[in-house]
């Protein structure tokens, strides 16, 4: 099971996800790439959690959003049963993109850094302006640098 938690204004955004037995590898430590996971689920509960959903946004607005660039520093392992958290706020925004940092943290303590940049585009993959429904969001999750 999974929450969301919506903070302040200026703060950011928390998931929370429990480790499955699927989401580990033959070592009993989270496989790397569930990791991505975790923070694409996290970014898609945001949205939701403020009235935003990827399939209303394309089919009303003829928007989506796509990864372009993402860093991970895996620092600590999580394991099978733990609790964690993804954090995420928004780092930086353009009129088409903009950057998020996710941290995956269990009990308080850093696990996984990422770095992600999202870009707002239309179907056939040329650039789109981010919509103000999402720009008000993203002034909400953090205080952010606009170019």
């Amino acid at each position: 099971m999974t929450e969301t938690a919506k903070t302040d204004a200026l703060a950011e955004h928390i998931y929370s996800v429990r480790v499955y037995y699927e989401d580990t590898d033959a070592g009993g430590v989270v496989y790397h790439s569930n990791y991505l996971r975790f923070a694409e689920r996290a970014r898609t509960e945001l949205l939701r959690d403020f009235g935003i959903d990827h399939k209303s946004l394309l089919d009303n607005d003829g928007l989506m959003f796509a990864v372009r660039r993402c860093e991970a520093e895996y620092v600590l392992p999580a394991h099978l049963d733990d609790a964690l958290q993804v954090r995420t706020r928004c780092i930086q925004s353009k009129p088409a993109s903009f950057w998020l940092e996710q941290i995956v943290e269990r009990a308080g303590e850093t696990l996984v850094e990422m770095k992600v940049r999202l870009v707002c585009m239309k179907p056939n993959g040329r650039p789109a302006r981010i919509p103000d429904c999402v720009c008000s969001l993203l002034g909400r999750v953090a205080a952010i640098t606009q170019h």
